[in-house]
């Protein structure tokens, strides 16, 4: 029995096209492959580990004695978004794609929002986050109107500068349109994107806070908890899952905060149960900016970071580093990419085998399952625990 497993999601850290990749003008994309292209990638910890080793991976070079088992996995759920990918992580396959708004909100929404909030809408259609701001972030000074924008995720986005709509204010303003964004109109999630400065500076703070639909059923972390074990949450994860399943939650800035926050625990904390992390940066600040060289530069540091977890890993541990979906810099749009996701699993006594490529996300969970002794029954996947 292990007493610790970390999962660590690279968010967006994609391993190459799916076989319905084109269904989702997705056809080519590969995240990992770009990076690779750009030729500022330097990553000996994740190379030793067996990343270039991954069946059809068709970059960097693999190593001939990978220290870790390694493999790729197929999303079985409809769609390419955080939330979906995470649930599935966790052994909640969605057989429904949330809903996406391509033309914007509909006006019973919008009606509802400004009847909840007290203030009117601005923009109401698909926006790069950076750009929505530029566009209309003077207006918003002047007016005091929500910014409420959308992509091609399912996201209901609220920007707001932080002197104008203080941060509390703009929370419950969030929670106002997570209660009433849910039949046709539930979208995976709500955020909250406040920012600072004056025109045309403005920029966006850390300070985002992610308001996601509860899972509809039961996931990892509830089996865990109800376990009576840990489930760690590092980052976006509560966010993610709504707060369900989750016995301790620890808020992260940066992908930096969030390892050297995953380190401290690794290093000084008795826990039993799982330590879930997701490192966002990938995605948000590099993935959607489409910025080939600043992705390339985060997984770098990334790995020098991991050269300082891997000696925290005691006995009983288990690290399983993996990703969400892909969202590849270096194709036109800035959207999530439909792609495989990598998979490395570490510990004292796991054998160093290909995986191959796993049928789903769900057998990480099921996975997890077995190294903690908890009855995985309600959930979807198959354990991978036997191979190692």
């Amino acid at each position: 029995m292990k007493q610790r497993v970390f999962l660590i999601v690279l968010d967006s850290l994609g391993a190459g096209a799916l076989p319905d990749a084109a269904e989702y003008g997705d056809a080519g994309s590969h995240t990992l492959r770009a990076l690779v292209n750009s030729g500022e990638l330097q990553v000996p910890q994740l190379r030793s580990l067996g990343l270039w080793n991954i069946d059809g991976i068709a970059c960097g070079k693999p190593v001939e004695t990978p220290l870790a088992a390694f493999g790729k996995c197929a999303e079985q759920s409809v769609g390419k978004d955080t939330t979906t990918g995470h649930w599935e992580l966790a052994g909640l396959v969605s057989t429904r794609k949330m809903p996406t708004f391509p033309h914007g909100f509909p006006q019973a929404v919008l009606d509802r929002l400004k009847a909840a909030t007290g203030r009117e809408i601005l923009c109401n259609l698909p926006y790069s986050g950076t750009e929505v701001i530029r566009d209309y972030g003077q207006e918003h000074l002047e007016t005091g109107a929500l910014i409420v924008y959308t992509s091609a995720d399912s996201v209901l986005q609220i920007a707001a500068h932080e002197e104008i709509v203080p941060l509390e204010e703009l929370y419950d303003i969030c929670r106002k349109a997570r209660e009433i964004m849910q039949g046709e109109w539930s979208v995976g999630r709500i955020i909250a994107r406040p920012f600072v400065g004056s025109y045309p500076n403005f920029k966006r703070t850390p300070n985002r806070h992610d308001y996601s639909l509860a899972p509809p059923k039961a996931t990892l972390l509830d089996c865990i908890r109800d376990a009576g074990k840990d489930v760690i949450a590092v980052g976006k994860i509560n966010d993610i899952f709504a707060g369900v399943g989750i016995t301790e939650a620890i808020r992260t800035v940066s992908n930096t905060d969030g390892m050297e926050k995953t380190i401290a625990l690794a290093r000084e904390r008795e826990f039993h149960g799982l330590c879930f992390v997701n490192l966002v940066e990938f995605d948000s600040a590099y993935g959607h900016r489409n910025d080939v060289s600043g992705y390339a530069q985060a997984l770098n540091t990334f790995d020098s970071r991991l050269a300082e977890l891997l000696p925290c890993l005691r006995n009983d541990d288990v690290l399983i580093l993996t990703a969400d979906h892909g969202c590849d810099p270096s194709t036109p749009s800035t959207d999530h990419s439909r792609e495989y996701i990598p998979l490395l699993v570490l510990g004292n006594g796991i054998a160093p085998v290909n995986l191959h490529t796993r049928f789903g996300f769900a057998d990480v969970a099921q996975t997890i399952c077995d190294f903690l002794h908890i009855d995985g029954s309600r959930l979807a996947g198959e354990s991978f625990a036997a191979e190692l």
